[in-house]
């Protein structure tokens, strides 16, 4: 593609994503789905141009408004390649009609755009939330968990993310799994904390190589990893993964119990679960069996005290995915927040049923937010007294009583989580 067939795909793109009500990853996938013609290189280049819009979405929006320009896909993907360091001159050029060119730009267009000449994304008259790309409600909050540390734990969080691997030990090691990508042209470089993960720069074409296919990698941020790593489960153990979800953490699990041992992985999505056995046959894991939850199951009540490990990682905010998915931040509300800390709480009554005495109950968030982490585990602790805290026992840079993961801090994603043991 030229540039400018790059650019009228990006406009496409964006129109869709900022009219439909799935996440910009969901609804990209669906996009190049139905447009073959579009090679991967290209898909590269398209998918930046966008995702540059979306992690930049507040600031954009505001200086638009500023001078009193439409917030079209056209004017947002302009203003981000002036931010980006192109002339108006060479984006009117890129706007060119034609059959694979967006059309060009309008008289009006031009004219907004030539009012940013020399300027750059920032202002000192921007609200903070402006600057930090957050929701204008979740501010105080993120203010009271990072203090001081807030500007530079936000500006690690819109910054684009690693693309991690962990390597699958029931097949290869770590070693041999980098010489593998290495023969796929993938440059992978060991993660500092976890002994699966492997790191690569950017976006990378991962799924369609051998190594992939092989099962003897699989794409999960480091932060995950640790979250598996902290789950502790040993061969022979029964284990629940109680929001399994796709089956990440199920197959790191697998890994540390060596396919050795029970592994029941839940959710309430039957396509998600139908997800994770694909996942499963792939990394050849055969010691989990999978369970969809429903309303009425009587499953957990059969189950009660009979595990040695539940995890349960619960649906929440996303807020330290952000960077991977900046198109969430302007979608999340505050009701979002009380409808979700809600399920959490719920999930946890539950799921903490399953643990057998001398067992271990894992809570684990996405999350930055501390009304779904300490708060949510506090509150847990004050309902059921035969669950004491267990201090996370890690390298000493992850150690304390909770495992806390951040972009700035660790170069993961934004995790939590604490270990639970029942007493009695």
């Amino acid at each position: 593609m030229t540039p400018a067939g790059q650019l009228a795909a990006a406009i496409d793109l964006l129109t869709e994503i900022e009219t439909d009500s799935r996440p910009a990853d969901a609804v990209a996938n669906h996009f190049f789905r139905t447009r073959r013609f579009i090679g991967g290189g290209d898909r590269r280049e398209v998918s930046s141009l966008v995702w540059g819009v979306l992690r930049a979405r507040r600031h954009l929006g505001w200086w638009l408004n500023h001078v009193g320009a439409p917030e079209t896909p056209r004017m947002l993907l302009a203003l981000q390649a002036i931010f980006s360091g192109m002339t108006p001159h060479k984006i009117a050029m890129a706007f060119i009609s034609g059959r694979y060119g967006p059309p060009p730009l309008t008289p009006e267009e031009t004219a907004f755009l030539d009012k940013f000449a020399g300027r750059t994304l920032d202002h000192p008259n921007m609200p903070e939330p402006v600057r930090y790309e957050v929701p204008d409600w979740i501010l105080p909050k993120l203010r009271a968990q990072f203090g001081p540390g807030l500007e530079a734990e936000m500006a690690a969080l819109s910054a684009p993310a690693t693309l991690d691997l962990r390597v699958n030990a029931l097949k290869t090691t770590r070693e041999a799994a980098m010489l593998a990508l290495a023969g796929e042209g993938l440059a992978a470089q060991p993660t500092p904390f976890s002994p699966w993960g492997l790191r690569l720069a950017g976006r990378q074409a991962v799924t369609q190589g051998k190594a992939f296919q092989d099962g003897l990698v699989e794409i999960q941020d480091e932060g995950s990893q640790l979250i598996a790593l902290l789950v502790d489960a040993q061969p022979g153990m029964r284990v629940v993964d109680f929001c399994a979800g796709a089956g990440g953490k199920t197959l790191a699990i697998a890994t540390t119990m060596e396919n050795k041992g029970h592994i029941v992985a839940c959710d309430v999505s039957a396509p998600r679960l139908d997800g994770a056995i694909k996942r499963l046959r792939r990394a050849g894991v055969h010691n989990v069996e999978s369970h969809l939850l429903s309303a009425g199951d009587k499953w957990v009540k059969r189950q009660e005290q009979k595990f040695d490990r539940v995890l349960v990682d619960a649906p929440c905010t996303g807020t330290g995915t952000w960077r991977r998915n900046p198109d969430a931040r302007p979608r999340l509300r505050e009701e979002d927040l009380r409808e979700l800390t809600a399920k959490q709480a719920t999930i946890l009554d539950h799921a903490q049923k399953l643990t057998k005495p001398g067992g271990k109950l894992i809570y684990a968030t996405c999350s930055l937010l501390n009304d779904e982490n300490e708060a949510q585990v506090e509150a847990f602790l004050a309902r059921y007294p035969t669950y004491r805290q267990v201090p996370v026992a890690m390298p000493e840079a992850l150690r304390g009583p909770y495992l806390r993961l951040s972009p700035r801090r660790h170069d993961t994603d934004g995790f939590f989580a604490a270990i639970l043991e029942r007493l009695a």
